[in-house]
C-alpha cells in the first residue's frame, strides 16, 4: 500500500508541477505536512543535497523521500511516480506534433504558463530562503511583530551576500561555473558547523 500512495503523491507532483524541479517545492511542502514522511527542515537539507548533486532537483528529491520511506524500492517507485507523468505528456505531444505545433490554443496555454511556473518557484523559495537565513522561531516572531538579531542566521546570510556578490558583481569569478559556488558554499557550511558557528 504505501508503494502505491509513494507512487500516487509523486504522480500529481510531477503531473502539475509545470516549470521544473523548483516548481515541485510547494507540492513537497504540502506532501511533508500530509503525510509526515519527512519534516520541513529535512526538505531543505534535501533540496541542498539535490542542488550539489547531478540531476533535476526534483527527481533527486522523490529519490530520497523514497528511500528514507521504504528504502531502494521506494526510491524507485517514487522516482518513477514523478517521471511518468511528463513522459506520458511527451508521447501524447510527439504522437500530435503537427496538430500541437499549429494550435494557437496551445501557444496561448503556454504564455499562461508561464507566469504560474514562475508563481510555483517563487512560492517554493521563500520557504527555502526562511529556513536558510532565519532559525525556526523567527518565522512566528515575524508574524507576532518582534524579531531580534539573534533569530538571523548571521554566517548564513553572510555567506549568502558573499555568493551573491560574486556571481554578480566580481568580473573574475562571475562567470565561474555554478557548481563552483555550490563545492564552495558546501566547504564553508561543513567548516562553520565544525567549528560550532
Amino acid at each position: 500500500m504505501i508503494y502505491l500512495q509513494l507512487f500516487y503523491e509523486f504522480f500529481k507532483t510531477g503531473l502539475f508541477a509545470i516549470g521544473g524541479g523548483l516548481a515541485t517545492l510547494p507540492f513537497l511542502y504540502n506532501l511533508s505536512d500530509k503525510t509526515g514522511w519527512f519534516s520541513h527542515t529535512d526538505l531543505t537539507n534535501m533540496i541542498a543535497v539535490s542542488e550539489s548533486t547531478p540531476g533535476p532537483i526534483g527527481i533527486n528529491t522523490a529519490t530520497y523521500v523514497g528511500f528514507t520511506v521504504k528504502g531502494l524500492p521506494g526510491a524507485i517507485v517514487a522516482t518513477l511516480g514523478l517521471v511518468a507523468p511528463s513522459i506520458i505528456i511527451i508521447l501524447i505531444i510527439a504522437y500530435f506534433l503537427k496538430a500541437f505545433r499549429d494550435s494557437r490554443l496551445v501557444d496561448a496555454a503556454f504564455y499562461g504558463l508561464r507566469p504560474a511556473s514562475t508563481g510555483l518557484i517563487a512560492a517554493a523559495g521563500i520557504p527555502v530562503l526562511i529556513t536558510s537565513l532565519l532559525t525556526v522561531d523567527s518565522l512566528y516572531a515575524l508574524l507576532s511583530g518582534g524579531m531580534t538579531a539573534g533569530m538571523i542566521k548571521w554566517p548564513a546570510v553572510a555567506l549568502a551576500v558573499v555568493i551573491y556578490v560574486l556571481t554578480n558583481f566580481v568580473k573574475k569569478t562571475k562567470g565561474l561555473h555554478p557548481i563552483l559556488f555550490i563545492a564552495f558554499a558546501a566547504v564553508v557550511g561543513i567548516v562553520f558547523r565544525l567549528g560550532g558557528v
